[in-house]
């Protein structure tokens, strides 16, 4: 178990990364679309990699391939629309938004996969969205609404995401190979936003460098997850790998880009009760 906990803590870690880096990369105007498109790149490289020197045999069957396009679909608009509210959101309260989307997974399990709903999961549903109204003041001018909507988008497509892979694996999916095709979706789902949504195909050094740095925080951030769901109880895995907007206020801080304050610290304690609330029934 203590190898599962180093690997979610590994996980953590490069995703509290991953979100300050989508915030700096946000501070200028730049194609958010052929961001997203570099760091699918790299990351499909790192995964075939991975696949290869682990002697992963991959299955590219009809279940895999629609389920895989599909939620690859929906964690690559969600990190785009996680790349956009950032333009307009503190660190902190952007990625604790988008990785409170755990409330989403309850709620959407339950509608649509007839979960079971108990007192735990109301508990770290309120706490949760107590969170989020800590951190956001009407009276605060610098965060628009706009911003605010698209980083709750942003979390509900990654909960569809998490909930029809796990469906996806009950039907037979294979998941490695998910992972593949997921990264290919960020390189498809890039390319279309870059040049229907934004019109600017361009790939310059800095992208690429900000690509590069990302692909490799997203390849270690979900094979470190998995790797720990694989030794370890999802009960403790995924909680602590979900608290990584604590490291991602943390980074922020430290570095100017933000200021921490008593709301601040009480919204990331009300966040991380309302995590560990919710995956008492994971």
């Amino acid at each position: 178990m203590t190898s599962a906990i180093a690997l979610a803590l590994i996980s953590l870690a490069a995703a509290g990364c991953l979100d300050v880096t989508f915030k700096k990369f946000s501070l200028k105007k730049r194609s958010r679309g052929m961001y997203v498109f570099g760091c699918g790149v790299v990351w499909l490289f790192l995964q075939l990699c991975y696949t290869e020197v682990s002697d992963t045999d991959l299955r590219f069957d009809e279940t895999t391939l629609w389920y895989g396009f599909f939620t690859g679909a929906l964690v690559a608009l969600a990190n785009i629309l996680l790349i956009e509210s950032l333009t307009g959101l503190d660190v902190s309260l952007g990625s604790l938004i988008y990785r409170l989307n755990t409330i989403g997974v309850v709620l959407i399990a339950v509608f649509l996969l007839s979960e079971d709903f108990d007192a735990y999961k109301a508990m770290g549903i309120c706490v949760g969205i107590l969170s989020v109204i800590l951190l956001y003041r009407r009276d605060d001018k610098k965060v628009l609404p706009v911003f605010f909507i698209l980083a709750i988008s942003a979390s509900i497509c990654r909960a569809l995401y998490g909930v029809f892979t796990k469906y996806a694996i009950e039907l037979g999916a294979e998941a490695e190979s998910m992972l593949v095709i997921a990264a290919m979706s960020w390189v498809i789902g890039g390319l279309l936003y870059a040049a229907l949504r934004e019109r600017r195909v361009r790939f310059t050094g800095k992208k690429a460098a900000y690509a590069l740095i990302s692909g490799i925080l997203c390849f270690v951030l979900v094979n470190a997850l998995i790797e720990a769901l694989k030794l370890g109880e999802a009960s403790i895995v995924i909680p602590v790998a979900n608290l990584s907007f604590v490291v991602a206020m943390i980074i922020s801080t430290v570095i100017g880009m933000e200021t921490l304050g008593i709301r601040k610290l009480a919204a990331i304690g009300c966040a991380a009760i309302s995590v560990f609330l919710l995956a008492q029934t994971v």
